[in-house]
């Protein structure tokens, strides 16, 4: 196995259409990376720019510390598993697996060494002598998994691999994917623009918009720790919630201002939105740190605003109660399951003081403020 290096990688197509920007990350020996982002933000424009199987305009992209800006595909030492399988439809399982490595001429006794190990690492054993359409969406996939695993190669490149499958098809091939990386040790680049499946897959996400990384951390520190808005909003689901106001000050208190009503801001927030007064801020709150008073894992105190209920989804042990004011009219919180909550019933809700976020103005605006608990969890993380 080895590490891969992009540095200052651009691409941008003809007519000047630049879909991946300065783009520069180190992936880790062993690493699991996986790139997410919305349609258009350039992740498979990437990892195809790794493969080879785009050129790229400018920067460097190294694989085990050798520049492979022009090697062929086929000396990368790279496999790559598509969304579409791109299995031969006239092979069966094992001749599809064994291609690449007869194409290297490897010993027989070698190839089948490789096949049927890695079908029993996929448990396709039984599967072998099958033709692909006479196999599930699920096994066909295993089958183009297993296929990049007998070439032990240097590095691992998924291409949106589940987009195919239904629900829960998609979240065992999750759990097979983690736990044939762990039993491999192989470094490896995921793509997806699931946000459940970068969360639970990687040892380290990266969020990409318009071709450029808004972030690139753990998952849960992505989740805690948003950089900006954008990474705030994509990660999560439901995905945070936004209140878009401006900061006042009434005594010796700051207040957030929803537009209906005011939330006190935390003292751990003061210094750093004490120079936003007279400005656009926002404030984002995940459905977990909203909850009815009856509910409230935190201290309730003042920091609330009366909201409307618009629809409540039983989802098992707990709801997600839509919510609504006058200035903004979309808002989602999570709580226990009970029936207490009906549509078109009014509720105060109290927001968490220290799962605040604060943003500056904008799609993108950088975080402002972090409260303590925050800067502790990411230094414990480190």
């Amino acid at each position: 196995m080895a590490g891969v290096v992009l540095k200052d990688v651009v691409k941008i197509y003809d007519g000047g259409v630049k879909v991946v920007d300065r783009f520069s990350l180190e992936i880790e020996d062993r690493e699991f990376v996986v790139l997410v982002g919305p349609s258009g933000c350039g992740k498979s424009t990437t990892l195809r720019m790794v493969a080879g199987l785009e050129d790229i305009t400018s920067g460097t992209i190294a694989i085990g510390g050798q520049v492979v800006n022009d090697i062929p595909p086929k000396d990368r030492d790279i496999a790559m598993v598509f969304q579409s399988y791109a299995l031969y439809p006239h092979m069966t399982v094992y001749e599809n697996m064994a291609f690449a490595l007869k194409l290297r001429k490897q010993p027989k006794a070698t190839i089948d060494e490789k096949v049927r190990r890695a079908a029993g690492i996929l448990g396709i054993q039984a599967l072998l002598e099958r033709k692909p359409k006479a196999l599930s969406g699920g096994q066909r996939q295993r089958v183009a998994v297993g296929r990049a695993i007998v070439r032990d190669p240097k590095c691992f490149l998924f291409d949106e691999p589940l987009s195919n499958l239904d629900a829960k098809l998609r979240v065992e091939m999750r759990a097979e994917i983690k736990q044939i990386h762990m039993s491999l040790n192989a470094t490896t680049i995921y793509v997806t623009h699931d946000q459940e499946e970068a969360m639970t897959l990687g040892d380290r996400v990266v969020v990409m918009k318009d071709g450029i990384i808004q972030q690139s951390a753990s998952a849960l520190d992505v989740y805690h720790h948003p950089e900006n808005r954008f990474v705030a909003g994509f990660l999560g689901s439901p995905p945070m919630n936004f209140f878009e106001g401006g900061v006042s000050r009434a005594g010796d208190r700051l207040y957030f201002n929803e537009g209906t009503g005011q939330l006190p801001i935390p003292d751990w927030a003061r210094a750093e939105l004490e120079a936003t007064i007279g400005q656009k801020v926002v404030l984002g709150v995940r459905p977990e740190a909203l909850s009815d008073k009856a509910h409230a894992r935190f201290e309730t105190g003042d920091n609330k605003l009366t909201m409307k209920v618009t629809l409540v989804q039983p989802l098992g042990d707990r709801m997600d109660v839509y919510l609504a004011t006058d200035s903004h009219p979309h808002s989602v919180a999570q709580v226990p399951a009970h029936t207490g909550l009906l549509p078109g019933s009014t509720l105060e809700v109290f927001f968490d003081p220290a799962r605040m976020h604060f943003f500056e103005a904008g799609e993108r605006g950088r975080r402002i403020a972090e409260s303590p608990r925050e800067r502790t969890s990411r230094s414990s993380a480190a």
